[in-house]
């Protein structure tokens, strides 16, 4: 009974889920030339396992740099076919599938030399404060990616997905423009503030609402960290949080799903509640919390090569059942384990599996 919030049913607009748990979007490399049918498999072991919501890993749009790994999954020529496939195993399998729309930026797969087939592209050029990477994207080159993400929420609702996750964190392109380190435009993409940095992805935003119709579920992926800077903050108060967001729930989005490396540490010093919490409490909107959810340690500690173990689900379950967050978006335990909701549902808590670096290799079928 302790965990029988994560088992209720949710529903937003057209999307309707038997539970509250989805899989996290996350990157294995696995696309041969961007072609993400090899996913159909992986993805549909999860639903069959009790997963009742698929975000995909990164789907690069079509720009020449949108991706920053041959093996990248895209969503664009070739690669619709096979997400047609992956669509229909999950669906199959009886659950639900949303595409996470991305662009990298000028951020480099770390310890790759791979180079794309486009110079990088990011608002000033620069990967972080102290990293040039690429070149300032021109007014032509934005209106070209606000294209390329129509495009890509058209096609998205064309093939079947159940709503579209448009990545703006993470420090790739997106959050480039939100992150004053990235972002020193002096046009009107630029500024001072948040907000005032916030322009070009919130055209984004409304852009893909326009395309995607009023009824299809829009979610936005936020974060403050990024791999540049694990540190990096944008709010301090809950005021320039509510003055960050609001255009993008005006703008359509439905659900915000909120990335921190623990799901469950405070934003602010005088509140215990979680950036996800504050997100729900001052957009009102469905919040999908991410971070650490039934791993210990965090993402980037597996990727360093620390072993992650099974942890209690019982402190997720009642920030649910409280209000604090809607959904959650699960990684490591269900990059390692597909049977890991049915598990935790039945209890067999001893069956539940550790997750290593290995576990992420393009290889691993599991």
């Amino acid at each position: 009974m302790a965990l029988e919030a994560l088992f209720r049913p949710f529903e937003c607009k057209s999307l309707r889920l038997g539970n509250r748990i989805a899989m996290a979007s996350v990157a294995r490399w696995s696309s041969p030339d961007g072609y993400p049918e090899p996913l159909a498999e992986y993805y549909s072991r999860r639903i069959a396992g009790g997963a009742g919501l698929v975000i995909t890993e990164g789907a690069a749009i079509d720009r020449p740099a949108s991706y920053n790994d041959s093996r990248n999954a895209r969503i664009f020529g070739h690669a619709l076919d096979g997400w047609r496939i992956v669509v229909d195993a999950v669906h199959s399998a009886g659950g639900k599938i949303i595409p996470q729309l991305w662009h990298a930026g000028a951020v480099a797969k770390k310890a790759s030399s791979w180079l794309p087939p486009g110079e990088p592209e990011s608002p000033s050029g620069l990967a972080s404060a102290n990293q040039p990477r690429g070149r300032a994207m021109t007014e032509s080159d934005l209106a070209d990616v606000i294209s390329a993400y129509k495009k890509a929420s058209q096609d998205s609702r064309s093939i079947g997905f159940d709503g579209i996750e448009i990545h703006a964190g993470h420090g790739y392109l997106l959050d480039q423009f939100f992150w004053a380190d990235t972002n020193r435009r002096t046009d009107r993409w630029g500024g001072r503030t948040l907000s005032e940095r916030s322009r070009f992805p919130l055209e984004v935003v409304k852009e893909i609402r326009r395309v995607a119709g009023p009824d299809m579920p829009l979610l936005l992926r936020i974060s403050h960290w990024k791999s540049a800077d694990l540190f990096a903050r944008y709010v301090e108060s809950p005021a320039e949080l509510e003055s960050w967001l609001a255009p993008f729930t005006e703008a359509g989005i439905d659900i915000f799903s909120v990335s921190e490396l623990r799901y469950d540490k405070p934003l602010f010093s005088n509140s215990a509640l979680s950036f996800a919490g504050w997100v729900k409490k001052v957009t009102g909107r469905p919040v999908m919390a991410a971070g650490g959810i039934g791993m210990s340690g965090d993402f980037m500690r597996t990727f360093a090569g620390e072993i992650a173990k099974p942890l209690s689900l019982d402190d997720v379950a009642r920030r649910i059942d409280a209000g604090e967050f809607d959904l959650i978006a699960v990684g490591r335990a269900l990059v390692a384990d597909p049977e890991w909701v049915q598990k935790i549902r039945d209890g067999r808590t001893t069956e539940l599996k550790e997750c290593t670096m290995e576990h992420f290799a393009p290889s691993t079928t599991i």
